[in-house]
């Protein structure tokens, strides 16, 4: 029996794994894919603290790794299908069998949001993509659209100026939400243009992608735009359907936690994309990992004094 299992080894599961192995929690890292995560979807990061001019995600994440293995923690590769709770126990269902610790953190991260239009499924891989950074050669020369007005939409846009013809921003409010300092890179970009007060209806194509069909919110006209790439970054989904409802989440399955990352189930923390929050950046996860750590560490400890998180209401 562990101390303690981590579920995800992105930013904030490899925080939390080099807090708790730093305070000697017996401690097993869960993670399905490469240690990264999410992030690595894009190329570089240029908020993260310590590092002017950005560096790139997979040397970042590296860094994160070693760091944590260097603690003496146990990493795994197995993807979590479901968790149990058991004389005072967590236990995780995996493709590699059950796996279980005295306490939890879940740091699952997030998935990329679809749009759910038409045209979108059956296109996928097809010219429909949620990754510049993997894609973006396939498109070299070619127009392409960027679906989204945030960060990542703004970052991937810019990076697929290098690869693309043309690349069209297609967002649904009159102003874009990312920060300024993207949006005075992106209005410097030749061959970068913006569609404003639209949204997209239906992604057109037989075996590839062919156009998009555009609404305009303010009028309602109907426009169709020539493109052999879609791109699309509206946000993200948790990845918690594993969880089945054992955890309090919000209405889009985001879990909702405490002061201490503490989740409605004790003995359980939860932090980074995969937590309800107003802000989803690398820096905050790994805050939230750090006080993860430590409270489930203060649970190991004197468990009679960390209770569960109860939600007001």
């Amino acid at each position: 029996m562990r101390d303690l299992i981590i579920l995800g080894a992105g930013p904030a599961g490899l925080t939390a794994a080099i807090y708790a192995g730093r305070y000697r929690m017996d401690t097993l890292v869960l993670e399905k894919a490469a240690p990264g995560g999410q992030i690595l979807l894009s190329a570089s990061i240029e908020n993260y603290p310590g590092y002017p001019g950005g560096i790139g995600t997979a040397e970042l994440m590296e860094k994160f790794r070693l760091q944590a293995a260097d603690t003496g923690v146990v990493f795994q590769t197995a993807e979590a299908g479901g968790v149990s709770f058991e004389d005072g126990a967590v236990h995780i269902e995996t493709t590699e069998g059950r796996f279980s610790a005295r306490s939890l953190i879940i740091a699952c991260g997030a998935a990329p949001k679809r749009l759910g239009v038409k045209g979108e499924k059956e296109l996928t891989g097809r010219g429909v993509s949620y990754c510049a950074t993997c894609d973006a050669p396939f498109f070299r020369g070619k127009d392409v659209v960027v679906v989204g007005g945030g960060d990542k939409a703004l970052e991937e846009a810019i990076f697929l100026c290098e690869y693309a013809s043309s690349v069209t921003v297609v967002h649904r409010r009159s102003e874009l939400r990312a920060a300024e300092i993207l949006q005075e890179k992106a209005r410097a970009r030749a061959g970068l243009k913006f569609r404003y007060n639209a949204v997209l209806e239906e992604i057109e194509g037989k075996n590839l992608v062919e156009a998009v069909s555009l609404k305009d919110t303010s009028s309602g006209e109907k426009s169709s735009l020539s493109c052999r790439g879609v791109f699309i970054f509206v946000g993200i989904q948790p990845n918690t359907s594993f969880l089945r409802n054992q955890l309090q989440t919000d209405e889009s399955g985001f879990i909702i936690t405490g002061r201490g990352m503490e989740t409605s189930r004790e003995g359980v923390f939860a932090c980074g994309d995969c937590v309800s929050k107003s802000l989803y950046q690398v820096v905050n996860a790994c805050g939230e990992a750090a006080v993860a750590a430590d409270s489930a560490h203060k649970y190991l400890i004197k468990p009679q004094k960390s209770p569960a998180f109860k939600p007001e209401g």
